[in-house]
């Protein structure tokens, strides 16, 4: 897929003006129950359900706030409808699955069958333009919500499956502001974070792009103006820490250098890294993305094994841009932090839950945390959720409406979503 420039988006959203809305459904602004009646979800791949490096029926159908949606149904809430892959096509944009270990480095296969493609090049999926409820959009950014044309063949091909051909140009941050909506879940930015750090802190086009504090402020600002201007209440989540995924913590030096010491009949030591700085050794505390223990690049012709051919950049977050970006992190919490307090809105702190996570915690008394593929709460792609995962996000969602609107919304049996 091919990717497209962002430089003046945000500042397209500064000359937008919010559109006026119906006021049917629309809650009283002094009614201190939310009404659950037209719920809507924004955010990115975990609102959509992406796991295991693909979106597809099956993740779809566990997507956290689907399983928020079936709660709220408890309390009056209203149907919730996702842009669902049809069965005969249910593999979706196709995943990966495990088929072994091989000295602690995964093997996978790539399903192909029941695509949902309706073109190779460009790749495009299968158009779904009905009414939806989870907007969900994987790859959605908060700067790229305001570009318009981010639906088009040479976009989001997420996006653009939501979209009928005349509106290709539309803008994620107008579709999903348009809803009729009454109520509202909003986790958007991750990928303002996760594009940058997940390719070793290198911009390499603006998908990996870290977004300014001043543009995803402007973003911030501009989204809740228009999702709460008739009243509409919601929950707004944190952002996490991206140490908090598998995705970089479970590819090591140790275990790079022991695969390839036995695989080779070897006994090197040490792995060289590029970075900013210069080339230099590898420590522990540098983090490499799970990529670089399946590409197949260690070693040949010395790569990784001597300066003159260091692991490159990308395939490594080091000391100082893990700082960097656990800094802009804090800074886009702290502004997700201050505008829910001034909305009256919920806060569910996905941050402080998958550090937990991370940490380890127990289910009805089995362990969860964020090893990666043992660990219950990550797909195989290292970064986004399981059904396990998921339904504990939901939890943690509608712990954080009950706690701010004072209401009962029944919570989720996370231990029915834990495989056996």
């Amino acid at each position: 897929m091919q990717k497209i420039g962002i430089g003046f988006g945000l500042a397209i959203s500064l000359m937008l003006h919010f559109s006026c809305k119906s006021d049917d459904h629309k809650p009283d602004p002094q009614t201190e129950q939310p009404h659950f009646a037209h719920y809507m979800a924004i955010g990115n791949s975990l609102t959509a359900g992406y796991a295991d490096k693909g979106l597809y029926r099956a993740g779809q159908l566990v997507a956290y706030p689907n399983l928020i949606a079936q709660q709220l149904q408890k309390v009056g809430g209203g149907a919730f409808q996702t842009p669902l892959f049809p069965e005969e096509k249910a593999n979706g944009s196709g995943y990966m699955v495990l088929r072994g270990m091989n000295d602690g480095i995964p093997v996978f296969e790539e399903v192909t069958t029941q695509l949902a493609y309706r073109s190779i090049d460009p790749p495009l999926l299968e158009k779904h333009t009905d009414v939806i409820h989870n907007l969900g959009v994987p790859g959605m950014r908060m700067d790229m919500a305001f570009y318009p044309g981010i639906g088009s063949p040479e976009g989001n091909m997420y996006f653009e499956r939501l979209l009928p051909d005349a509106q290709a140009l539309k803008t994620y941050f107008d579709h999903s502001t348009n809803q009729n909506h009454t109520f509202f879940s909003f986790s958007l930015g991750n990928n303002d974070l996760l594009g940058y750090a997940a390719n070793g802190a290198v911009t390499e086009g603006p998908t990996t792009v870290l977004t300014s504090i001043a543009d995803f402020e402007t973003g911030l600002k501009n989204y809740m103006q228009a999702l709460t201007a008739g009243g509409q209440q919601g929950v707004i989540a944190t952002l996490p820490d991206v140490t908090a995924a598998p995705y970089f913590t479970t590819v090591t030096k140790e275990l790079l250098l022991t695969h390839l010491n036995k695989q080779a009949g070897t006994t090197f030591e040490n792995l060289f890294i590029q970075t900013k700085s210069g080339v230099r050794t590898a420590t522990a505390d540098d983090l490499f993305v799970l990529e670089m223990a399946t590409n197949g690049l260690l070693g040949t012709d010395g790569y990784g094994l001597v300066p003159e051919n260091p692991i490159e950049d990308q395939y490594i977050l080091d000391q100082d841009e893990i700082i960097e970006v656990q800094e802009r992190t804090a800074a886009f919490n702290t502004l997700i932090r201050t505008i829910a307090q001034e909305k009256g809105l919920a806060l569910a702190d996905v941050h402080q839950f998958l550090n937990n996570v991370k940490a380890g915690i127990l289910v009805d008394g089995i362990p969860v945390d964020a090893t990666y593929i043992t660990g219950r709460a990550f797909s195989l792609d290292g970064i986004h959720l399981t059904p396990a995962g998921n339904a504990l996000m939901a939890n943690l969602f509608i712990l954080a409406i009950n706690s701010h609107y004072q209401t009962q919304v029944p919570l989720l049996e996370v231990k029915n979503f834990l495989a056996d």
